[in-house]
């Protein structure tokens, strides 16, 4: 049965009249549609040969025939009819007992050869009156140019004709689609300013890859979602993957909690975990450990009955799996529970819209908190060589769309040894992500030692520390601060001498004994520290003005009219 549904109208004004929808059968295209195909439209499809020109409308034809209103599709000078039969039955969509009930062909080779458009024509008319069908599809209307061999104005011709068809299936209240090959310095053709909407698709080789991808060039009455979308042919049909371009309106889902790393110390090092809804890059070389780190913080959810989504690019399964069981984490029974969903993305020619749209619908299945993206390297490799060229601009949508579910990302990128800085191909990433993390190999007293530091975290205060780690039989462990060392980042850091690192960096004598006395008592309010440390509470170098001090510091949080204080490690 066809779904219908109706366009809202504008709030500016409600005096209009709302377009019916057909749902188009199409997985992704009504997204881009603004909600659906206006009904009674006449479309074009129109693109190279071998585009999907021909499955998208049988696809879209089959999606909306009934017994009331049956789908029509007439054949020209392009393929016959039992021809189209043997190879469309093939897809999901195509119903075979359907033929001939609600889904009728018709084949006017004989008439087209002819060249007579206007007995052509005719058949059209009579066939349509027959059967009074509400979709029907014209395959190759560009055909019935070859057979012109004695009109000195074929497209002139043809487009006469193309004008009269549509308002025959205008006054019918037919929804049409005329399918024709078109090269892209053909879209100025006039026969395109008769048409209700353009479908433009293209298929591009590019090395060994092979990338279609659909343009909505024109829909009157739709506010079109924008640019080019990849399109891929499956057993089910045609799936088109909408480019997600942030839209007035869309709000990012950020909330007050932090999420655990999984990794003790690296929750403090972050002043809690990482904000919900971040996204957070973890850059290293090769050996650093960035998927351990990566799968302690999806086993972190998944102990406290988070759902978590892991998407991976270069490693199987089931070698992912027997790592996991490796570090004594057996991430099979939370697959079995539904709480755990491991995406294996590494076939090649990938696009980014593709991926998304796999971990998207994966997020909304099960309910997760937690994505994985192990790792940015990986996932670029897997795209075909077409989508590598604006990886950046990919990535950052990509990111963004997964971030305005609420969920938070942990992805990991493989830094080339002896790069200056955090870099992906070539690109600075800071902008991409709200938090980094960085790790790197230093050379300590003649040992090769790795080191983590938190480059940045959007709108939270953090460590600055440089901490050392090991990669041990349970995981990760964060070991002493390399503050004593210099020229860290040279990868052949010295040691020199410091003086001790003052408990409260920052304060005098007074505001430390105010502090440890609102530390020590667990809360106070401002009379009872005046009376505790006999000080005055009042005027310069009193209670009230070293509390202010003490706030602005964040040393100290007020609760009503007392105060509280935690204990810090050195150098937080």
């Amino acid at each position: 049965m066809t779904k219908k549904q109706h366009r809202t109208p504008g709030a500016r004004h409600p005096e209009r009249a709302a377009l019916e929808l057909l749902n188009t059968g199409v997985p992704g295209l009504n997204e881009i549609l603004d909600g659906g195909l206006p009904t009674y439209s006449f479309n074009l499809l129109a693109g190279d040969p071998g585009a999907g020109k021909t499955t998208l409308a049988m696809q879209v034809l089959f999606a909306n025939a009934t017994a009331t209103r049956p789908g029509l599709y007439i054949t020209l000078l392009g393929e016959t009819s039992l021809k189209m039969l043997r190879y469309q039955q093939q897809y999901g969509f195509f119903d075979l007992p359907r033929v001939g009930v609600d889904v009728h062909f018709l084949n006017l080779t004989a008439e087209a050869l002819t060249g007579d458009l206007e007995e052509v024509l005719k058949r059209i008319v009579a066939e349509v009156e027959r059967l009074k069908p509400g979709v029907v599809v014209v395959d190759s209307f560009r055909s019935l140019v070859r057979a012109q061999t004695g009109n000195a104005h074929p497209e002139l011709e043809l487009e006469r004709f193309i004008q009269r068809l549509s308002q025959h299936l205008t006054t019918w209240e037919v929804t049409s689609f005329m399918i024709g090959e078109y090269r892209e310095n053909e879209l100025q053709s006039p026969i395109f300013t008769v048409a209700d909407g353009i479908f433009w698709l293209t298929q591009a080789t590019d090395r060994n890859s092979v990338v279609r991808k659909m343009q909505v060039v024109k829909m009157r009455g739709a506010a079109l979602m924008p640019g080019l979308h990849t399109m891929r042919i499956s057993g089910d049909g045609v799936q088109v993957f909408p480019r997600t371009p942030e839209r007035p309106g869309d709000e990012r889902k950020r909330g007050t909690k932090r999420l655990s790393t999984g990794i003790a110390g690296l929750d403090e090092m972050m002043h809690g975990g990482i904000p919900s809804g971040d996204s957070l890059i973890l850059a290293g070389q090769t050996g650093t450990g960035k998927t351990t780190f990566a799968m302690q913080f999806a086993c972190a959810g998944l102990r406290i009955g988070e759902s978590v989504v892991i998407a991976i690019f270069e490693e199987h399964p089931e070698t992912y799996l027997s790592r996991a069981k490796s570090l004594g984490v057996d991430l099979d029974e939370a697959i079995r529970h539904g709480k755990l969903r491991i995406l294996y993305m590494r076939p090649l020619d990938l696009s980014v819209d593709e991926t998304l749209d796999e971990i998207r619908k994966t997020v909304d299945e099960i309910g997760a908190i937690r994505v994985v993206i192990d790792s940015i390297s990986g996932f670029e490799m897997a795209l075909a060589p077409t989508f590598r060229a604006d990886f950046r601009e990919s990535l950052y949508r990509l990111i963004g769309a997964l971030t305005g579910l609420g969920v938070t990302i942990f992805s990991t990128v493989e830094v080339p040894e002896g790069k200056e800085g955090l870099q992906l191909t070539g690109y600075q990433v800071s902008f991409l992500t709200d938090d980094i993390l960085s790790q790197r190999y230093v050379e300590i007293e003649g040992e090769l030692r790795k080191a983590l530091v938190i480059v940045k975290m959007r709108g939270s205060n953090h460590s600055r520390e440089f901490r050392m780690y090991d990669m041990t039989a349970t995981g990760v462990l964060l070991r002493e601060s390399l503050r004593e060392y210099d020229g860290i980042t040279s990868g052949s850091p010295k040691r020199e001498l410091r003086l001790p690192r003052p408990t409260y960096p920052g304060l005098v004598g007074a505001e430390v004994l105010v502090l440890e006395s609102v530390i020590r008592a667990g809360g106070l309010s401002a009379e009872q520290v005046a009376e505790i440390t006999g000080l005055p509470k009042s005027g310069d170098g009193g209670v009230d003005a070293i509390i202010r001090r003490l706030e602005q510091l964040n040393f100290v949080t007020r609760e009503g009219d007392r105060f509280s204080a935690e204990v810090r490690p050195r150098g937080f």
